[in-house]
């Protein structure tokens, strides 16, 4: 884009004054001009900042004939194809009436199951799997208490102050004897400030054993060999969320005590939801700032409530946000008969 930016005059006594127009800077030239802002608000911003508009200018105007900043547009168009043809693929499946319902289902065959929602990549509930599971009669609190409470466990705690809480979750890990911990869930009302979650990895100690016996028969497409490894457990008080993200495997998940409101968007729909750093989104499903990220208007979110009993099963790459709507126990295993194990080529920026 060729645009004339509105120069300003130095001011004659004042030019020690200015902030320096450094290497940052005239990377986020050329980041912006790739975003395709103008060079008139541009220019605003950057003297806003500090910086001198007169030197400004010129170098705005200076980015459009750049080797480098020509080579990345190059790669930008071929960025903006892919997005486009996943966003095609995306309208095709949403021709589909039922594309925004997440179902649930009983006595899925093992063919169906493979088709419609692995190799379909759909996301479902299932509603009897957990049938048999002593756990379902045995779990709570209390039963946690009693059985382990001696035990330390690693919870992520002082959540609340931290916008990236999850990203930076092992700055958050902190030791606690799971009956301390218990007692804070059950005295402590709704928060999303502490929360036991899968990076406990509390399964793989011989302690904590007792709750793998407590897990029944497991789907058709399960291996039980490798639950002991492919397992976690999760507990919290109502109001902890785990932020927008997608995993790098397919995962099932039963709630075995309390409620979880899952919101789903098909990994098609990437492009829309500022993806800059590993596998999070910066975007609250809450309370999403459509001035920072007015692309996430455009995604299509399928929601559902998962009861006491009922199992989710995660498509591949399928972003989701997870919220507890009462006190939770829950216990997540991705040891699924098939190719489990996939490659995903994160971005690592932090400073977009």
């Amino acid at each position: 884009m060729n645009s004339t930016i509105p120069s300003a005059p130095r001011p004659l006594d004042a030019a020690s004054a200015y902030r320096p127009l450094d290497a940052g800077w005239r990377q986020w030239i050329a980041e912006n001009r790739l975003r395709d802002c103008t060079p008139e608000s541009m220019l605003v911003t950057m003297a806003n900042a500090g910086l001198d508009p007169a030197e400004c200018e010129p170098a705005i105007r200076a980015m459009e004939s750049d080797p480098a900043f020509l080579a990345a547009r190059k790669f930008q168009q071929l960025q903006t194809k892919q997005a486009s043809v996943m966003a095609n693929q995306q309208r095709l499946l949403e021709l589909d009436p039922l594309y925004g319902h997440v179902e649930k289902r009983s006595r899925v065959s093992l063919d169906e199951f493979m088709g419609k929602y692995v190799i379909g990549s759909r996301p479902v509930v299932l509603t009897d799997v957990a049938r048999d599971w002593p756990a379902m009669q045995r779990w709570s609190p209390q039963d946690l208490r009693a059985r382990f409470g001696h035990l330390d466990v690693e919870v992520q705690a002082e959540r609340s102050a931290d916008p990236n809480y999850e990203a930076n979750k092992l700055d958050h890990q902190r030791t606690t004897r799971l009956a301390d911990f218990v007692d804070r869930v059950l005295s402590g009302g709704a928060t999303n400030d502490y929360y036991l979650t899968a990076n406990n990895e509390m399964l793989g100690r011989p302690g904590f054993a007792p709750l793998l016996d407590d897990i029944g028969s497991l789907p058709v497409f399960c291996d039980r060999a490798q639950l002991a490894r492919r397992a976690s457990f999760w507990f919290g008080p109502a109001g902890t969320v785990t932020p927008l993200h997608h995993d790098t495997l397919m995962l099932c998940h039963t709630q075995i005590v309390g409620r979880k409101r899952w919101r789903f968007i098909s990994p098609l729909q990437t492009p829309l939801l500022y993806n800059h750093f590993d596998v999070y989104s910066p975007v609250d499903m809450d309370r999403p700032d459509l001035g920072r990220f007015p692309l996430y208007a455009q995604a299509t979110v399928l929601e559902v409530v998962v009861e006491p009993g009922e199992t989710v099963f995660l498509p591949l790459g399928w972003w989701h946000q997870v919220s507890s709507l009462d006190v939770s126990l829950s216990f997540s295993y991705s040891n699924i008969a098939v190719p489990n194990e996939y490659r995903f080529d994160n971005p690592r920026i932090t400073n977009w």
